[in-house]
């Protein structure tokens, strides 16, 4: 992976990233890694941390934000939720729906850009569900945070894991152990692109394109939930992340990877609640000042 020059286009930034995954979608959902086949014999690809932090979901609906081809999504549905996902691959609703016809029949996936899907979804969630490396492909969080607010019921909550935007500042084409910044913590007027040959997860392929992300910090996503309406009732920071972000880095027997103990501990990824007020919230009042005393 190799930072390349962006285009000065927003919507040529959005275009591009659909069709890379367009591209990657299918090849993804053919890998080892994603196993569809085992995922339809059983199992949850739901990681216990998130599982203990959400609370129980039995017959509770989730809104799934970035769903991908489904298995988290469906993961929570073997876990008693009601689910909805969502995608702006049409490729990767495709799997998914063909995924839950044999898992959760009553599963329902959405292509839609996240950003407008008010357009073209109604109805009010329980839960709104997003994880792992989505904030990055959104040109705009107060917008994602004002849909994750109007898709909540009153006294619903959005539960948030994702790479820490500290550890998205770090070098990530050394092979060796070594922390190098190489990135701004706040962002570029214009998204970094990377020059991409394989989707991680199949690292044989060769398709050469462009990505485009945005960088967020923990002030802006916070801000982003507090100006919606939200409520944050958590934010967690872990020293560890759900893929491998770093080529060095290793993976623990618990699934979660880090880094080589010869390093320090760094936030590698964080996860967030914020809840919806049951009542729409509003500013107090200032008390009225006392009245002099008469003569």
């Amino acid at each position: 992976m190799s930072a390349a020059s962006a285009p000065r286009d927003p919507e040529r930034y959005l275009t591009d990233n659909h069709r890379l995954w367009q591209q990657w979608t299918p090849l993804k959902a053919a890998s080892a890694h994603y196993d569809l086949d085992g995922f339809r014999a059983g199992g949850n690809r739901m990681r216990q941390l998130e599982q203990d932090e959400v609370g129980p979901v039995e017959g509770r609906t989730l809104l799934h934000l970035q769903s991908h081809v489904g298995l988290d999504t469906l993961s929570w549905a073997r876990l008693g939720a009601r689910v909805t996902g969502v995608d702006f691959s049409s490729r990767a609703v495709e799997i998914a729906t063909s995924l839950a016809a044999d898992v959760a029949p009553d599963a329902r996936f959405v292509e839609s850009d996240v950003l407008r899907l008010p357009e073209v979804l109604t109805g009010t969630w329980d839960i709104v569900y997003t994880s792992n490396g989505v904030l990055g492909w959104l040109p705009d969080l107060r917008g994602w945070a004002r849909v994750v607010a109007h898709f909540l019921a009153p006294g619903g909550f959005l539960y948030l894991f994702e790479g820490h935007p500290a550890a998205w500042m770090l070098d990530n084409t050394l092979l060796e152990p070594e922390l190098r910044l190489r990135y701004s913590y706040f962002g570029e007027p214009e998204p970094l692109s990377f020059e991409y040959h394989s989707p991680t997860s199949v690292p044989e392929a060769r398709i050469p394109d462009v990505e485009y992300v945005w960088g967020h910090t923990l002030g802006d996503l916070v801000t982003a939930l507090a100006e919606a309406g939200l409520r944050v009732e958590f934010l967690h920071e872990w020293p560890f992340v759900g893929w491998r972000m770093l080529p060095f880095m290793e993976e623990g027997r618990d699934g979660w990877w880090r880094l080589p103990d010869t390093l320090p501990a760094l936030p590698l990824s964080f996860s967030l609640r914020a809840a919806k007020p049951a009542e729409p919230w509003e500013p107090a009042k200032p008390a009225a000042s006392a009245e002099p005393a008469g003569p």
